[in-house]
């Protein structure tokens, strides 16, 4: 690597929802740390303005979802994508964001030195030009997927199909479904959302999945949240009302775990509830494993079952034989007419944002390390990445890691030391998958990630009260962090002659 042009005190990764909330805590807790964020796109955002498929909204409910030092004020919990966009980019211009974040800048990659006590992040420009940034601390908010395309298996007869075959991660502007007969593939949250939404102009949406979901209706407003802002304080009211959602998402995992018959049981009979005594729930919405096993899908106002009640989308769990050219033939020997069909058939996962990392001239191999506290890795120095919960919303567990990296970075200007490295001298821990999920998403990729431990600090909850003590509370220098690398005294002024 050349010469770095430019030094800052951290350098965040990635302008979306959690490199935003990143800035804003260095902000508040080390006001005089300076800071650049690199976005690869040309807006802020993330994945919030990369997704374009109709329907696109969250999955979470915004109490939680939303960050900690922002109420979200406005009525559906349940939010729609353009809807989060604004919210993260208002949190950007109010906060005083904007001015840090410099576009059409992908980070490839990133050295180590222990001499400089500094990375030096490399990083493609939009014109062509690399741009060589030297920081202290490096920060990873990107994400967790690749931007450059999502997940597509290779369809047998694909080339045959004489419709236009489109993926929800590059939704073309030009896509008029109006009036035709759309199949989506997929049975994941992508596939919900879009099923409901284009019922609504299709002449008839087929969902086609080879095995069902668990899929639970919430409604899309929240009335306690409302009512809570007419009468308190909207940043009393804001966190109340996540504390309740927290409290209860945690309960709900739990009784997953311990009683998933129960669970299973309840969430099945209230599909049946919705879709009523003849619709078969038992092959479309009964799935083979335990809830919790993968995520669950949340529905705004049963909209998806809504859609199957009154005809315009249909459910179909079979298995692809081939594409033909007016459509899919199943191994049923079924076949569906499309003239629109949509792979919602997953993302395809990135480890630490695709940057390829050395320490000392090493290359680091993110599958031979532990993960620390969920943020940081075995052996690197200075680096941290935010990763969200994946039986809760993102932004809680992201809200908490940008609070200890402050912690990090204060205690480290504090005791005059540059370097922390988190390194396991304990023989007893053994390793772990990072995920613990069957999603095939996450099972075609969980080998090239780092693994967790069995034993704390290297092992992962999944739990937000747990990594609330654990982040805000819990020391800093607790034998596992390693702290290193003084600061060189300040040289002696020459005394002037007489």
């Amino acid at each position: 690597m050349g010469p770095a042009e430019e030094r800052f005190d951290v350098l965040i990764v990635g302008a979306g929802l959690s490199g935003i909330g990143a800035a804003h805590h260095l902000q508040k807790h080390c006001p005089d740390r300076s800071f650049v964020i690199l976005e690869g796109r040309e807006a802020i955002g993330g994945t919030w303005d990369l997704f374009r498929y109709p329907g696109i909204r969250s999955d979470s409910d915004m109490y939680t979802l939303g960050y900690s030092f922002r109420p979200w004020t406005e009525a559906k919990a349940i939010a729609d994508g353009p809807s989060i966009l604004k919210y993260i980019r208002d949190a950007a211009r109010e906060g005083g964001i904007e001015p840090h974040v410099r576009f059409g800048h992908k980070v490839r990659r990133a050295a180590w030195s222990s001499a400089d006590a500094a990375w030096i992040v490399e990083a493609e420009r939009a014109d062509g030009r690399t741009a060589r940034i030297a920081c202290n601390f490096l920060f990873l908010c990107g994400g967790y997927y690749s931007y450059e395309g999502g997940y597509t298996p290779d369809f047998p007869g694909v080339e045959r199909f004489k419709g236009r075959l489109v993926h929800p991660q590059d939704w073309p502007a030009d896509l008029d479904y109006a009036g035709k007969r759309v199949v989506v593939i997929g049975s994941g949250a992508t596939a919900v959302t879009l099923v409901p939404e284009m019922a609504k102009d299709a002449a008839h949406v087929t969902m086609l999945q080879r095995s069902p979901t668990y899929v639970v209706s919430r409604p899309a407003e929240d009335g306690v949240a409302n009512a809570l802002r007419r009468w308190l304080p909207a940043k009393l009211a804001y966190a109340l009302v996540r504390w309740r959602n927290v409290l209860f998402g945690m309960y709900f995992f739990r009784m997953a775990r311990e009683k998933p018959q129960a669970v299973k049981k309840r969430i099945i009979d209230m599909v049946r509830a919705e879709l009523g005594p003849d619709y078969d729930v038992e092959t479309h919405f009964t799935p083979s494993y335990n809830p919790w096993d993968q995520r669950l899908c949340l529905v705004p106002d049963a909209d998806m079952f809504k859609a199957i009640k009154a005809g315009s989308a249909s459910v179909v769990t079979d298995h692809i034989e081939t594409f033909t050219e007016t459509g899919l033939r199943l191994k049923s020997g079924q076949e569906l007419a499309a003239d629109v069909v949509v792979s919602a058939t997953g993302l395809v996962l990135q480890v630490m944002n695709g940057i390829e990392l050395a320490v000392d001239g090493v290359r680091v191999d993110p599958a031979r390390t532990l993960t620390y506290k969920g943020m940081m890795y075995e052996g690197v120095p200075n680096l941290a990445s935010a990763f969200g919960y994946t039986n809760a919303s993102w932004t809680l567990k992201c809200d908490l890691t940008c609070e200890y990296v402050c912690r990090l970075l204060n205690h480290m200007k504090a005791t005059g030391l540059r370097q922390a490295t988190p390194r396991n001298s304990d023989p007893d821990v053994g390793e772990a998958p990072w995920l613990d999920f069957s999603s095939g998403y996450v099972q075609r990729s969980i080998a090239k990630f780092p693994k967790q431990g069995t034993k704390a600090p290297w092992k992962l909850h999944q739990n937000y009260a747990l990594d609330l003590m654990n982040l805000r509370y819990s020391r800093i220098d607790d034998g596992v962090m390693q702290f290193s690398n003084p600061a060189a005294a300040a040289p002696a002024r020459p005394r002037e002659a007489a």
